[in-house]
């Protein structure tokens, strides 16, 4: 008898423990940043982004700032018109000429963007 008690207290004080580390927790939040899209754009440009991790990034909405849930939106319909995702296997670009050369200018926009936004903070 002295043994169920044990075991039971056990499983008892485990189940509770995880039942608190539950109630407790947060939910993880990810958090898209203007340097993880640059990033994104320059391994596209280069040929070294795979079609997963363009997707994770890409397709993943970001609430939590207005212009760059934009420029996602737009690196998105690039790939839309623009990617060709079955050649990346073959080591070729995940976009065409065209989607180059608009991803290029959208990141451009960004970087140009981000140089503002560092300047303003700067400066206050």
């Amino acid at each position: 008898m002295a043994l169920f008690l044990l075991i039971f207290a056990v499983c008892l004080l485990i189940i509770g423990g995880m039942v608190l580390i539950l109630l407790f927790s947060r939910t993880p939040r990810y958090r898209t940043e203007p340097e993880q899209l640059l990033e994104l754009f320059d391994k596209a440009l280069d040929n070294q982004v795979g079609e997963t991790e363009w997707n994770v990034v890409i397709n993943y909405p970001i609430r939590h700032d207005d212009y760059l849930d934009g420029i996602r939106r737009r690196a998105q319909h690039l790939m839309q018109e623009h990617g060709r995702p079955w050649q990346v296997a073959q080591g070729k670009s995940l976009l065409d000429k065209t989607g180059r050369e608009e991803l290029a200018a959208l990141r451009n926009h960004l970087a140009s963007h981000q140089r503002l936004r560092e300047k303003r903070r700067d400066e206050t």
